[in-house]
């Protein structure tokens, strides 16, 4: 399979994973939130008509002349033994104030004598326990003014522990702790199975493409070597040095060339698409190989009047690649600074090693690359406006990007117009 179909499945699938587990997740979150208000509510309208029981035995009464407030019916805070078991194991305390919040009555825990009443519902957290070993627990406290015929008697104050409401949340938590990974784990596996079905019909129409540009490829590669060697013989067999004859083979042989060059381009491209297998590697010296290459270009440099400086370190650098393909990326880079730049110019060559990783640098002050080109220069058959006027079919960026990425490898280009490029390889080392 290649780079490309395993690149594209596995973005279909990381989207499919992240919209999808971004739906669950806030679903999720709203079912909490959902369950925590409606626990809340619930808890709230029990606790509510408990404080109501309690109020209900509230009476204000006139007692030796004077009104006085009696909470003698009143379940826990008075005699009334009614409900008395229930209140007493679900509540944790229960208080009387009076209309100026002075604490007149309690069960339970005592609080602070005069405390600021505010009528309604609070959450709480307060300590609990011995010291050393206190505990926090959650309470939810309930206040309300206790009337009668529109006179204030006071303020009854009930709380309950919240453990109830906290356990069925904590049950929920991890429910959807458990719940929620699985789900998007599940998410993530579909959408790898369905990225690999909608991939399909593209990656078999792309394996078409690819294997009709191979044979295409092949099949055109034998009559034009046949049309080049004929070409070559009639050139051979002409007496007359200066002809029309002569002169139109020279143009058969150098159109010949050329699209056997592009024929050999499009079936390299079409071969060598993908990840190259293990067994093909091998390590190697990156100073031996890119020294060999640069004598090999010194001659070409050398016709155009162009210096050609290299820099490689003094040590081995090591690299686990394919010879030749690498050969023929560092080869086309080279070649490319050669061709556009003037003579008198400067080509450079560079090897940089790093801590774990090799950079190759081929530096020229040659007509450099606009930048509105920059982003589609490795494209295939991509070439630039200014640059027209060279030969060549824009596929040789085009390769050494590919074989640079079947390596697992990083090309980048910097470019000044007018200034000159720098290509730049970098491949991981191998230490020994």
């Amino acid at each position: 399979m290649s780079n490309i179909f395993h690149s594209s499945r596995r973005n279909l699938a990381r989207w499919f994973t992240l919209s999808m587990g971004s739906i669950l997740v806030v679903f999720a979150c709203g079912i909490y939130i959902g369950v925590v208000h409606d626990r809340q509510k619930a808890f709230d309208e029990e606790l509510y008509s408990k404080s109501r029981v309690m109020a209900a035995g509230i009476r204000y009464r006139l007692q030796q002349g004077q009104w006085r407030v009696k909470l003698d019916d009143v379940p826990l805070l008075g005699s009334n033994t009614l409900y008395i078991e229930r209140l007493e194991s679900e509540i944790a305390y229960a208080r009387w104030y009076s209309p100026e919040g002075k604490l007149l009555l309690f069960v339970k825990e005592k609080p602070p004598e005069f405390v600021k009443i505010s009528p309604g519902f609070e959450t709480l957290q307060i300590q609990s326990g011995e010291v050393g070993a206190k505990s926090q627990r959650w309470l939810r406290q309930v206040t309300l003014p206790v009337l009668q015929d529109e006179i204030l008697l006071g303020y009854l104050q009930i709380a309950s522990p919240l453990t109830p409401v906290q356990e069925t949340l904590t049950q929920l938590c991890l429910l959807l702790a458990v719940g929620v990974p699985l789900g998007i784990g599940a998410i993530a596996v579909t959408g790898w199975v369905l990225g690999g079905l909608a991939m399909q019909p593209i990656y078999e129409s792309y394996e078409r493409l690819n294997r009709f540009t191979a044979y295409a490829s092949h099949e055109l590669r034998n009559p034009l070597a046949k049309v080049l060697s004929h070409a070559q013989l009639g050139l051979m067999t002409l007496v007359e040095p200066e002809c029309e004859a002569r002169s139109r083979l020279h143009t058969i042989i150098k159109t010949t060339k050329t699209i056997s060059n592009l024929v050999s381009d499009l079936l390299f491209l079409a071969r060598h698409e993908g990840e190259l297998n293990p067994q093909v590697l091998k390590y190697i010296d990156l100073v031996e190989l890119i020294d060999n290459l640069a004598q090999e270009q010194l001659i070409y440099c050398e016709e155009k009047e162009l210096h050609l400086q290299i820099n490689l370190p003094q040590n081995s650098v090591k690299v686990l690649v394919e010879p030749d393909l690498l050969r023929q990326a560092v080869l086309n880079l080279i070649s490319n600074a050669i061709k556009y730049t003037a003579p008198g110019g400067t080509v450079e060559l560079r090897l940089i090693k790093d801590t774990r990783s090799v950079k190759i640098q081929i530096k020229d002050n040659g007509t450099g690359i606009p930048a509105a080109d920059l982003p589609y220069i490795f494209e295939q058959f991509y070439r630039s406006d200014v640059h027209r006027t060279h030969n060549g079919f824009g596929l040789g960026l085009a390769i050494a990007l590919q074989i640079i990425q079947a390596h697992k490898g990083k090309i980048t280009v910097t470019s000044d117009f007018g200034q000159g490029s720098c290509f730049q390889i970098e491949l991981l080392t191998v230490d020994w």
